[in-house]
């Protein structure tokens, strides 16, 4: 039974190993492509990419309380 256990942890390993590779690249393309995008599109004369997501995250934030807002009323 101790040979099953040993192989199946061996495989759950790989799996894991294999799994996060692969998460890890997809989320690294991920972030360049974002980057890339903001740069290209929404950064304003001046500001950083990481500045303009701060500002972009902002302002969609304010939006949304905005939006709360006028449902409540």
């Amino acid at each position: 039974m101790s040979k099953i256990v040993d192989a199946n942890k061996k495989i759950e390993k790989a799996a894991i190993s294999g799994y996060k590779k692969i998460e890890n690249t997809v989320v690294s393309s991920y972030k360049k492509v974002e980057d890339k995008f903001v740069d290209t599109f929404l950064k304003k004369d001046g500001e950083t990419i990481e500045e303009a997501k701060v500002r972009i995250k902002k302002e969609q934030e304010e939006l949304k309380e905005k939006q709360h807002e006028k449902l409540n009323k």
